[in-house]
């Protein structure tokens, strides 16, 4: 797909992806439950990142297991795995790509952010398809301070079929095992400062004192 960069004409490039909300992680280092559903400020962490990633993409939606009507009060559609067994982030990924085929007629790419990331970029998706240079079948993935973040990704719906056999065979499901196999850009983002300190944009709670470090960050950068 030729023409002008990503930024030249948002309103059309961004029909082109669908947004995936992964909240399947449990938050066994916070007491279990649902990392999304944790509060953060006045709203859950899931709030957050949904207010982040929808201003970027064209529709939304949810991959969660279990109970999915513990995510109603957020408005979006919920999609679980269609894998069995806990497959990981990739099987979260292909849920997305399924739902985006059925529900977002005219996408090309879905574009995965972790619920428990609150300040992840603003430009991530248009600074993803400038890198994947618009390519049908080019996976892009976040980079930051030299470590890759694979849930943060640019996914190719023409891949969904490959991703699916990948999992249904029971490959590898570390993320980077099956993007290996594919063309990939991995696109490094700048950190950003807070409370005199440079902090990692891909910056994930998993602990109460992450927690703490993530109130702290929202009350002097705001949502």
């Amino acid at each position: 797909m030729g023409g002008a960069g990503p930024d030249s004409n948002a309103p059309d490039w961004r029909k082109l992806v669908a947004g995936v909300l992964l909240a399947g992680g449990q938050s066994r280092r916070m007491g279990g439950g649902d990392k999304a559903l944790k509060l953060l400020g006045a709203r859950p962490m899931i709030a957050h990142a949904a207010a982040r990633l929808a201003p970027q993409t064209g529709k939304l939606v949810i991959n969660a297991n279990g109970d999915l009507a513990r995510f109603a009060e957020f408005n979006l559609p919920v999609v679980a795995d269609s894998i069995g067994g806990f497959a990981g982030p990739l099987a979260g990924v292909l849920a997305g790509m399924d739902w985006a085929r059925e529900h977002a007629p005219g996408a090309r790419w879905i574009v995965t952010a972790a619920t428990d990331t609150p300040f992840f970029p603003r430009d991530l998706v248009a600074r993803f398809v400038a890198a994947a240079g618009h390519g049908e079948e080019t996976i892009a993935l976040a980079r930051s301070g030299g470590h890759m973040h694979p849930v943060f990704g640019l996914w190719p719906l023409a891949l969904a079929q490959d991703l699916r056999g990948w999992l249904t065979r029971g490959e590898n499901s570390k993320v980077l095992a099956w993007t290996d196999r594919h063309d990939m850009v991995a696109v490094t983002f700048p950190g950003f400062v807070a409370g005199g300190k440079m902090l990692d944009p891909f910056f994930n709670a998993n602990t109460p004192e992450d927690m703490a470090v993530a109130q702290a960050v929202l009350e002097e950068i705001g949502a």
